[in-house]
């Protein structure tokens, strides 16, 4: 059997990218609305600060209204909710995003609810959550979405039928995965670590999406030949071979080890990662759509 076909996800997030900016001037030039999105960090983690600042570079490379609001990590959680308020508010706004993680004394349930619904362009909030559990139009968070995206463009439209087992039960990722791809007609199982006989499980699915944050666990013999194998996991653990102290980045899959057997693979980085940021684009895009009353 030949080695499996590398879904490049960031050839696939460049082309989503053109289409929202193509939309972006659309709505410009027909509507005279301008998308924006508001980024709200929290703290000064170094990962969350690489991300929002992402966030910004490519919302204004799409000629979005990018606005960032930095908070020091002693703010109050009234302070941050106070700011979600007067974002809510915004006309100009129509997608708010709070960087995660916050800081331990403020609740993350509690920040994500606040946000209005509409405008929640991450999909975290218990509504959006419902919506989409209950199969109706709701903002879907976006690494699953982006997920979904690269499924069917190598597989096609119609997944139908087939077997779908998500590694993973986040809010984040696992679940709406999980609703997702029983949307589109799969048969879907949730599987963790409690699950008994994991690999076998695995095995089974056509489609399997890793989503559990272990290093490089997936193996070739969980994998069904041909399968569809979308790894979510970014890990980094050491690499001596780079010199001392060095590290390198890896999925939850083997991904040298599980290539000779599938038949579509991620790899990581380069996969799945390059969609969260373009799907975030189109949320809210989609989102400025919604509020305005126009036609998707």
């Amino acid at each position: 059997m030949s080695e499996a076909k590398i879904i490049d996800g960031k050839l696939f997030a460049e082309g989503l990218r053109a289409r929202v900016a193509a939309d972006v001037s659309n709505l410009k030039k027909n509507h005279n609305i301008t998308p924006g999105l508001a980024v709200v960090l929290v703290g000064d983690d170094a990962a969350s600060q690489v991300y929002v600042k992402n966030k910004g570079e490519q919302t204004k490379a799409c000629a979005m209204n990018s606005y960032t609001f930095r908070l020091p990590a002693s703010a109050s959680e009234d302070e941050l909710l106070n700011k979600v308020d007067e974002l809510n508010n915004d006309d100009a706004v129509h997608g708010i995003l709070v960087q995660l993680p916050l800081p331990a004394h403020m609740n993350a349930d509690k920040v994500i609810n606040a946000i209005n619904p509409a405008k929640d362009v991450d999909g975290f909030h218990v509504i959006n959550s419902g919506l989409l559990a209950t199969g109706q139009d709701a903002m879907v968070p976006c690494t699953p979405l982006g997920c979904l995206m690269l499924i069917k463009d190598v597989l096609g439209n119609d997944l139908s039928g087939k077997r779908a087992l998500v590694l993973g039960r986040s809010n984040i990722v696992g679940k709406p995965m999980a609703q997702l791809l029983l949307k589109e007609s799969c048969t879907v199982t949730i599987a963790h670590s409690r699950t008994l006989d994991l690999a076998a499980e695995c095995a089974r699915a056509d489609i399997l999406v890793a989503a559990v944050g272990r290093p490089e666990m997936v193996k070739a013999d969980w994998v069904k030949p041909g399968a569809c194998v979308i790894d979510v996991g970014i890990n980094r653990i050491p690499a001596p071979e780079k010199g001392e102290g060095k590290t390198r980045l890896v999925g939850d899959v083997d991904f040298a080890d599980v290539k000779s057997v599938a038949g579509f693979i991620t790899p990581v980085p380069g996969g799945v990662g390059p969609m969260t940021i373009a799907v975030l684009l189109a949320n809210t895009v989609s989102a400025a759509k919604r509020i305005h009353n126009i036609a998707s």
